[in-house]
């Protein structure tokens, strides 16, 4: 299983410095935030980096109108030393200003976009390539092909659950709050918890992380809480958490006598 901390450790340094220039970054929002000025300053080689975001965001119309969006007013470092808020954005909203910078160094960056782009593109006409394209991740990081299976099955069943969680009147933010719920009554521990008994950083994915059985628990807590969600026609943020805690307590029932049957007390583990 590879080192995913150590790979996103080197990414991050390859994008804090380039061709031995520094872009500043912070950590914020459980993601990395560069400095916008920093990146626009290097790929488009101006002495003026105010007066060119002036003239790129009249020149695209679409990026001056999410610009409020895309920028993250926080606080960096600045050349006397001091701490100042200058405009940040994650790596999607670094990608979307680098698309309008007309520069040889932006190149790179494009090509990469435009092959994601055209794979994401291929997975919507037919999206058993996104299966495969998962299952083929999956094994080469070293897990088994029972674990695979059961991944796989994890992840459309997550997304019924989304699916129903949107029809019924929660919002993505709700969406972790209904997760913990399933969590906390199922394994007795929140995400949060959960990741920090691995040790994961904040972008893992903990069920990257759990065994086979833990898997499986939590496959039937989802489709257990979107049945009772159907079951019950319930609608709001409220009436959705009372049927995932109800299904995080049938999970808790079921993993309870796999223990006993097992004759020991599991935790959650690594695969």
């Amino acid at each position: 299983m590879s080192d995913k901390k150590g790979e996103k450790i080197g990414m991050i340094n390859k994008l804090a410095l380039f061709e031995e220039k520094e872009i500043r970054k912070t950590w914020y929002n459980d993601d990395w935030y560069f400095s916008i000025a920093d990146i626009v300053e290097i790929l488009s080689e101006t002495a003026n980096v105010r007066e060119y975001v002036k003239k790129l965001r009249t020149r695209d119309k679409e990026l001056n109108s999410n610009w409020g969006t895309i920028c993250t007013p926080l606080k960096l470092p600045t050349k006397d030393g001091k701490s100042r808020e200058i405009l940040c954005s994650d790596t999607k909203g670094i990608l979307r200003i680098i698309q309008s910078i007309t520069s040889p160094r932006a190149e790179p960056f494009k090509q990469w976009l435009a092959q994601v782009g055209a794979e994401r593109i291929d997975e919507i006409n037919d999206p058993e390539l996104a299966v495969k394209r998962a299952r083929d991740t999956y094994e080469l990081k070293g897990y088994s092909k029972s674990w695979i299976d059961n991944r796989l099955l994890g992840i459309r069943n997550r997304n019924k659950l989304t699916d129903e969680w949107q029809e019924r009147g929660a919002k993505r933010n709700d969406y972790a709050v209904l997760t913990n719920q399933i969590y906390k009554y199922g394994f007795g521990f929140t995400a949060k918890q959960i990741r920090a008994q691995i040790g994961l950083m904040p972008k893992q994915n903990v069920r990257d992380h759990f065994s086979d059985i833990d898997l499986a628990l939590t496959n039937l807590g989802e489709v257990t809480a979107r049945e009772i969600h159907i079951k019950n026609d319930s609608q709001g943020i409220e009436e959705l958490k009372e049927d995932t805690k109800d299904a995080g307590n049938i999970m808790k029932s079921a993993r309870s006598q796999i223990e006993n049957k097992l004759s020991s007390t599991r935790k959650i583990s690594n695969k």
